[in-house]
């Protein structure tokens, strides 16, 4: 690379072309402006200010609540998970425009205000509630859009590995590592309806109502039937009742007895002649009722043989569905949705960051990523155009958030002149209509 010139830097291997360092005029994030543009139409972060408790005193606020929130979320949602990334966005013409009007006339947030605000203002205990009821009215919103007769819940934990001393964090001899324990409540869409940080130490499901309550609260006048899916760390007379309860249908793993094993005795045997490559698969279902339960319920079993195994592989679930065992274990098996969004979570999203000293503040950084991924979750589900509606949220920030741009600025109007590589005009097009079908839809 040549010394630098008035025209931008020159390059030995080819003297036709210059480089030139001009951030505030260009932006490799213009995709935001999409996401902007759904969160607009669902009326998203435009409530923060309503629900999020301002504690900011000081006659010189330049930063509204709402903006800011913006300035968090967004910012995770392309890529930049760490508040040290804001220093770079302040200027960002994107981040600028996404944020509000007035910060397209002068900067974004200050990555100290940004941090102020996430450590600070968010990390009170009302407005980590505050938090959660803003993704529940997010989520409420997004299943208006959503024609479905029936809710299927899943409940599932997770680990964030945390490093140095981090308040909460404990060691997890299951994940083999010192972390945070996070509980994670999805519908079949890939919305968390909820999520909660716990101590790295606790059980998988310990404060699984609490978490879970709300979310069927807020579903009870809805009309749609309730279903609820969750391992074998959820297999607990407590859970069975509350469900029952509240008229859910569930499917949970069951954990192996000696009791569950004499039960399906009879499949046990290897079944006679060269086993296909296709595995052989029985199901068998019975009434079961263990010594800590108040009543029988229905178990079902399956056992699959497969080519080159000595011993069969056994699985038993508890379910109060009347449907076939073959169709009620199908029902089960697709929670595995539920493991792909929260892997999308952590790998697209960082949303294992929580490198905060304060268990608080790291309960704010969760909640502000759980924001994001449904952000991102509901771009995909409600607006991208059928033949990239199949992306994951890593596609949707490679391929349409990280849209470079050019930015003319006129007196009355600014210009983004997008660059079309993975995302032609026609798709993008295609993109802001369905969002604008959304906006005039009934909720």
């Amino acid at each position: 690379m040549g010394e630098g010139q008035k025209g931008g830097l020159k390059l030995h291997f080819d003297g036709h072309l210059r480089l030139e360092f001009r951030g505030a005029k260009v932006t490799t994030d213009a995709g935001l402006l999409a996401v902007r543009e759904l969160d607009g139409a669902l009326g998203l972060t435009e409530t923060a200010g309503e629900i999020i408790r301002d504690n900011r005193t000081g006659r010189n606020v330049q930063h509204e609540l709402a903006g800011l929130l913006r300035q968090s979320v967004y910012a995770r949602l392309a890529g930049y998970e760490d508040v040290n990334d804001q220093e770079a966005l302040t200027r960002d013409p994107a981040m600028r425009a996404v944020v509000g009007r007035r910060a397209l006339e002068r900067n974004a947030a200050s990555s100290q205000t940004v941090s102020r605000f996430e450590t600070e203002t968010l990390a009170t205990e009302q407005n980590i509630e505050a938090l959660s009821s803003i993704n529940a009215v997010w989520v409420e919103k997004a299943i208006a859009s959503t024609h479905t007769k029936r809710m299927i819940l899943d409940m599932d934990s997770s680990e964030s590995p945390v490093h140095g001393n981090r308040e909460g964090s404990s060691y997890n001899g299951h994940f083999g590592s010192t972390c945070y324990h996070p509980l994670f409540v999805f519908n079949q869409f890939g919305d968390c309806e909820g999520a909660v940080l716990r101590p790295g130490n606790v059980h998988s499901a310990d404060g699984w109502r609490s978490l879970l309550e709300p979310v069927v609260k807020g579903y009870k006048d809805s009309g749609r039937k309730l279903y609820f899916r969750g391992d074998a760390a959820f297999a607990s007379p407590g859970v069975y009742e509350y469900l029952e309860e509240n008229h859910i249908l569930y499917a949970i793993r069951l954990p192996a007895n000696q009791v569950l094993s004499r039960e399906i005795e009879h499949l046990m045997t290897r079944p006679v002649g060269r086993p296909p490559k296709k595995p052989r698969v029985y199901y068998h279902d019975f009434s079961y009722r263990a010594a800590s339960w108040d009543k029988p319920r229905r178990v079902i079993a399956k056992v699959e043989w497969h080519m080159g195994e000595l011993f069969p592989r056994i699985g038993f679930i508890v379910t109060n569905m009347s449907a076939k065992a073959k169709n009620v274990v199908r029902f089960y098996n697709k929670r595995g949705n539920c493991e792909r969004w929260i892997k999308e979570g952590k790998h697209a999203l960082t949303w294992t960051r929580l490198s905060c000293t304060r268990f608080a503040s790291s309960q704010v950084r969760l909640a502000l990523f759980i924001l994001a991924h449904n952000l991102g979750n509901f771009l995909r589900r409600l607006a991208l155009p059928r033949e990239v509606s199949h992306w994951s949220l890593s596609s949707i920030q490679l391929k349409l958030i990280k849209i470079g741009a050019k930015v003319v600025s006129y007196s009355r109007r600014t210009i983004f002149q997008m660059a079309e590589v993975a995302v032609p005009e026609a798709l993008f097009a295609a993109l802001l209509e369905r969002i604008r079908c959304l906006a005039g839809a009934p909720t």
